[in-house]
C-alpha cells in the first residue's frame, strides 16, 4: 500500500507557480532555484555544502531509483534548501540501499516537490536566469488556495539573493580535525569493501572548510596526504604555523566577494609559497586574492557532464560542475594565466600563478557525482608539494 502524497506548490520569484505533490517534510523552505543536468548523484548532491540556501531542481525525470545509503553523503546532513523533481518512483532497487529517497528526506526535514514539468521550470531558469523560489508541502487532506499561492510567492520574492551571502562562515566546521579516510572501493586487496585508511602519508595539508566535500578530502588522502581540516575564518598565521606541505582551498556555497577573511588569508599563504590549490569557491577566493574579479553567472553551471578544455596539453575532460559565481577572465593580472576554458560558454574554469606553486579550477574534480577525467589536478597538486620539499 503506498503512502497518499501531499500537495505542494513551488512559487518563484517573478510569480511563476507550479503544482505538485510533497515528497518531504511537510512546511516552507526558500532559496535560490537551480537546475541540475546530472543523472546520478542525487544523494551526493543534496549533501553538497555548495547548494547551501538552494532549491535544486534535478532535470533527469526519474529521482529516487537506487535508494539512499549511508556511505554516498558529501556531509553529515542535507545541505540544499530544497529538491524539486519529476517523479519519484514507488520502488527503489539497489544492493547498497538503505532507505527509500521519501524517507529520507522526511527524516532530515527537508521540504520536497515533485509531479511538475521539471523541463518548462528549467527552461525559465535558462531563459530569465536562477532566482529565488519558495516550495510549500501541505499537510495529506489539505488544498492549495490562492491565499497559499499568494503566501509562496511573496515568500520567494522577500528571500534574500545569493549575491552578496557569505555562506562559507555558515558551513564550515567549528573546529579543526584530522583526516585520513580514502577513496570507496568495491573490492580491496583483502576482500573488503567501502572506504580505506591513509596509513603512510608523505604530505601534510591544511584544508580550509569553506564547505568541503568529504570526496575530496578521501582523494587528497588517497595520495597520501594527512589532511588537517580547519574552519573558514583561520588566519593564515595559524595555518603556516602547522608547518603544511601544502594548503587546499575548499569548493563551498555563496558569493566569493564578502569572503574577505578567506582572500586575506589565502593572499598570505600564497604569497608564502606554500603550494596552494583551490576549487570552486577556493579557486575564485585564489583568484579574488590575487587581484582578479568575480560575477554572478546568469543560472551558473550544475551538472556532470561540462566539457573544460586544458589550455596547456588541449585535453578536453568531461566535468562535474556547481556554481553560480566564476572568475571575470578579463579581469587576470600579469601574476594570473588561465589554464582552463568551459566548452559550453568559454568562461574561465582555471587559473595558475605565474611566480608562485598556486592553481585552482573551477568546477568539482572530485567526481561526487560525477566523471572522474580531471582528477589529474589532484596529481599536479601532490607533485606541487614533492617539488617544494626537495
Amino acid at each position: 500500500m503506498f503512502p497518499v502524497l501531499a500537495p505542494a506548490i513551488l512559487a518563484l520569484a517573478d510569480g511563476t507557480v507550479f503544482e505538485g505533490v510533497s515528497i518531504g517534510a511537510a512546511g516552507r523552505t526558500v532559496g535560490e532555484v537551480v537546475f541540475n543536468t546530472a543523472i546520478t548523484g542525487y544523494q551526493e548532491i543534496l549533501t553538497d555544502p555548495s547548494y547551501r540556501q538552494q532549491i535544486v531542481t534535478l532535470t533527469y525525470p526519474h529521482i529516487g531509483n537506487v535508494g539512499v545509503n549511508g556511505e554516498d553523503i558529501e556531509s553529515g546532513a542535507v545541505q540544499a534548501a530544497g529538491l524539486i523533481i519529476k517523479d519519484l518512483p514507488a520502488l527503489h532497487s539497489n544492493f547498497r540501499a538503505e532507505q527509500p529517497l521519501g524517507d529520507y528526506l522526511r527524516g532530515q526535514g527537508i521540504v520536497a516537490i515533485a509531479g511538475i514539468d521539471t523541463r518548462a521550470l528549467t527552461r525559465r531558469l535558462r531563459e530569465h536566469g536562477a532566482q529565488n523560489g519558495a516550495i510549500i508541502a501541505l499537510a495529506v487532506g489539505e488544498a492549495v488556495t490562492d491565499a497559499v499561492r499568494a503566501q509562496a510567492v511573496e515568500a520567494a520574492r522577500v528571500a534574500p539573493r545569493m549575491a552578496g551571502l557569505d555562506l562559507a562562515r555558515v558551513v564550515t566546521t567549528p573546529t579543526a580535525y584530522e583526516w585520513t579516510e580514502t577513496e570507496w572501493r568495491l573490492q580491496r586487496e583483502d576482500g573488503t569493501r567501502g572506504y580505506g585508511r591513509l596509513t603512510a602519508p608523505r604530505f601534510h595539508v591544511v584544508a580550509y572548510d569553506f564547505g568541503v566535500k568529504r570526496n575530496i578530502l578521501r582523494m587528497l588522502a588517497e595520495r597520501g596526504c594527512r589532511v588537517t581540516v580547519v574552519p573558514a575564518q583561520t588566519p593564515a598565521a595559524d595555518v603556516l604555523a602547522l608547518r603544511p606541505d601544502g594548503v587546499f582551498l575548499s569548493n563551498g556555497p555563496g558569493d566569493p566577494e564578502p569572503c574577505d577573511y578567506a582572500i586575506r588569508a589565502a593572499a598570505a599563504i600564497i604569497e608564502r609559497g606554500v603550494p596552494t590549490f583551490g576549487i570552486c569557491l577556493g579557486h575564485q577566493i585564489m583568484a579574488l586574492a590575487s587581484g582578479a574579479r568575480t560575477y554572478k553567472m546568469k543560472f551558473g553551471h550544475h551538472g556532470a557532464n561540462h566539457p573544460v578544455k586544458d589550455l596547456d596539453s588541449g585535453r578536453v575532460s568531461i566535468t562535474s560542475q556547481n556554481h553560480g559565481f566564476a572568475v571575470d577572465a578579463d579581469s587576470l593580472p600579469a601574476t594570473l594565466r588561465a589554464t582552463h576554458v568551459s566548452l559550453f560558454d568559454g568562461s574561465l574554469q582555471g587559473i595558475a600563478r605565474t611566480d608562485r606553486p598556486a592553481f585552482g579550477f573551477q568546477g568539482h574534480p572530485e567526481a561526487s557525482p560525477g566523471p572522474h577525467d580531471i582528477a589529474y589536478l589532484f596529481d599536479r597538486f601532490t607533485a606541487l608539494m614533492a617539488d617544494a620539499g626537495k
